[in-house]
């Protein structure tokens, strides 16, 4: 198994447990057909999602709750945080084609545990689409305590906005793909400095 909506952009994961996340934001739709949004309808979510908690399970040995199946209703919840998601990591308010409405905020419960070894363990609790909200938010705000989440960044090319993992040492990335996405800006701008020339 593994993170297809992130590997559809030729990209790695991010690590541990944010790699779900980031596999939620990459589930956007991006270049015409060839990379739909997988959270359009309910069978290519839920095809999305099988693989990718299989895959969150396997990397964090996080357990999984048996059989969610999703509603229209959570697509709408999941679209909702990763538009929320995607407009924190731009800095930018969300611009969701479907409007919060009140106690439509995305929400979710961890449920922390002590281990017979004195570790607190997290787990995501609810049912369904519900428990998979707490599992994104859960690993989002872990990342954000571990100071990973500073490294979760959209890239900058308006028409790519995938997201990616910045794994440069000082943390300066801003394309997902330099060579395709940079190339690509850095092109259109030089074309527009040489047509203010005299």
């Amino acid at each position: 198994m593994s993170y297809a909506a992130t590997e559809r952009f030729g990209m790695e994961s991010a690590p541990g447990g944010l790699a779900l996340v980031q596999d939620l934001l990459n589930t956007i739709g991006v270049g015409g057909p060839s990379h739909p949004d997988l959270l359009q309808a309910v069978q290519s979510a839920q095809e999305w999602l099988n693989a990718a908690l299989e895959r969150w399970a396997e990397s964090t040995g996080a357990g999984l709750p048996p059989g969610i199946a999703l509603t229209e209703r959570d697509l709408t919840r999941l679209r909702a945080l990763r538009n929320r998601l995607r407009g924190g990591l731009n800095h930018q308010s969300p611009s969701s084609p479907e409007p919060a409405r009140p106690g439509s905020e995305p929400t979710g419960s961890l449920l922390l545990t002590l281990t017979s070894d004195d570790r607190i363990e997290v787990r995501p609790e609810g049912r369904g689409g519900r428990w998979v909200i707490s599992a994104l938010l859960g690993e989002t705000y872990d990342a954000q305590r571990n100071d990973t989440w500073r490294r979760l960044k959209i890239c900058r090319y308006e028409k790519c906005a995938v997201a990616f993992y910045d794994r440069s040492r000082n943390n300066s990335g801003v394309w997902h793909d330099v060579r395709i996405c940079g190339n690509a800006v850095n092109l259109r701008a030089s074309r527009a400095r040489r047509r203010q020339l005299p």
